[in-house]
């Protein structure tokens, strides 16, 4: 892809840099939840308590419980955790080499809808296999809805990145796999690549190198 004029990229994180399959998840909740009732819970779209525990509305505690009331679940927190955490797969070891190659020549930055769950697994696996204490070695600044109180794709999320590191909307790239969050960052802006399956982002920038 072509890349000229870009001296920033913001980079979306799962089903970008950590595979992922929310199926996993759905699946894992189904089997928990008493009268087998399936998560609101997609790519696409999700209810109002996913929406609340990604802004950090409402604390780990306050989310499990919800899930156990909203979806007539039976289980322990470490059990919710598994399930929860069901969904988060594996990060390729090309992903992280290819990022260390990119932020010899760019500015990069992390933005992602999660939340405090999904935020120390995936500091786990990280650390686990990489040897890096967390994600924040490898960019710049790292965004994460539930800490900063803002989910994509509102335009106030970007803006909020474009601000804090006096970036040029012009001069930055946002990748995701989302086509909703694509859609809000050009409402900034801001250059985009939708990262659509089978496409991967090593596939996206092997000649940006």
């Amino acid at each position: 892809m072509l890349l000229d004029g870009i001296k920033n990229i913001i980079f979306d994180l799962g089903g970008v840099i950590i595979n992922i399959r929310f199926q996993l998840a759905l699946d894992a909740f189904q089997k928990l939840s008493k009268s087998g009732k399936v998560l609101e819970f997609t790519q696409q779209q999700q209810s109002a308590l996913f929406d609340a525990y990604e802004t950090g509305r409402i604390s780990d505690t306050e989310f499990r419980d919800g899930l156990r009331q909203h979806y007539e679940i039976e289980a322990t927190d470490e059990e919710i955790d598994a399930a929860w955490n069901a969904l988060l797969l594996d990060i390729p070891k090309e992903r992280i080499a290819l990022l260390r190659e990119l932020g010899k020549k760019y500015r990069l930055f992390l933005l992602s809808n999660t939340n405090a769950i999904h935020l120390v697994k995936f500091t786990q696996l990280v650390a686990d296999k990489f040897t890096i204490p967390s994600l924040d070695a490898l960019f710049e600044k790292t965004y994460y809805s539930h800490l900063i109180g803002q989910r994509k794709p509102d335009a106030i999320v970007f803006e909020q990145i474009l601000a804090q590191n006096n970036l040029q909307a012009a001069e930055t790239l946002f990748v995701d796999d989302s086509i909703q969050h694509i859609e809000g960052a050009k409402t900034v802006g801001l250059h985009t690549l939708f990262l659509a399956p089978p496409l991967t982002i090593n596939e996206a920038f092997k000649d940006a190198l």
